[in-house]
């Protein structure tokens, strides 16, 4: 159905509707890297798509050409150049709400096992750090730790983290419900928001879930107090029972390496 005809231009509803969803899907990409160095190539390319676009519309030949070869060479740069931010883009992307519920599996094992451990931990004043990976991989992490491949039952991961235990420093990771390794060792944040109270075992669980798609859950060995770490943001002072709401919520079975 024509809506508008403008000379050689014809606007139908399905061009309305193609414009409206190419902005919306424009404005989501420069919110989400507002503030980086991609939201400003971005702009950039939203330029040189306009400009194309116009010097078609007028078949200016040369400008066409021009455009065209920027466009190339843009578009491979910004792969290049801007790999962490969108690799976090396809993360979140494979994260939102619709995908998580056609992927969400049964973990109940996993964050029953979890929350027991943390408990227990509390009770002892022991300090844990464990890692719950999702979709990113981990492989390199792992592999400079100590691989276990072991099923996770909170007795193994309380043996663990026993401060007479060889493995209990550093971190433990578990991807779909085993336990893969122990004395694992995490980036630190370098965010200077975080509480300067909190120990090395924060700023590790904090510095993994600003990199990657994890789940970082914390015991203090000082304070005995739980937190939980997710897409760079520390939630401290849980207790047993927002800790498995959050992990029922949030806890999906990744295919990462």
């Amino acid at each position: 159905m024509t809506l508008i005809k403008l000379g050689f231009l014809t606007i139908t509803l399905v061009d309305v509707i193609d414009i409206i969803l190419v902005t919306w899907l424009f404005i989501q990409l420069y919110h989400y890297f507002k503030g980086t160095r991609a939201g400003h190539m971005l702009v950039g390319l939203v330029i040189i798509l306009i400009s194309s676009f116009v010097f078609r519309a007028f078949g200016m030949r040369g400008m066409i050409w021009i455009v065209d070869q920027i466009q190339t060479v843009w578009v491979v740069a910004f792969v290049i150049l801007f790999q962490p931010e969108l690799r976090r883009l396809l993360i979140f992307v494979g994260r939102t709400r619709f995908i998580r519920r056609l992927f969400k599996v049964g973990t109940s094992r996993t964050i029953d096992a979890v929350s027991e451990t943390c408990v227990e931990l509390q009770r002892r004043k022991w300090g844990g750090l464990i890692v719950l990976q999702r979709d990113t991989g981990l492989k390199s992490i792992k592999e400079a730790g100590t691989p276990l491949k072991s099923e996770v039952t909170a007795s193994l991961l309380v043996s663990i983290f026993n401060p007479q235990s060889p493995l209990h420093d550093g971190a433990i990771i578990i991807q779909n419900d085993i336990l893969e390794a122990a004395q694992c060792i995490l980036p630190l944040t370098e965010s200077e928001q975080l509480d300067p109270s909190l120990g090395t075992r924060h700023r590790a669980a904090l510095g993994i879930s600003e990199e990657t798609d994890v789940i970082a859950v914390v015991v203090s060995e000082e304070t005995g107090k739980i937190a939980i770490a997710m897409d760079g943001i520390l939630e401290p002072n849980l207790d047993e029972f927002a800790l498995r709401r959050k992990l029922n919520e949030h806890l999906f079975v990744g295919s990462g390496e």
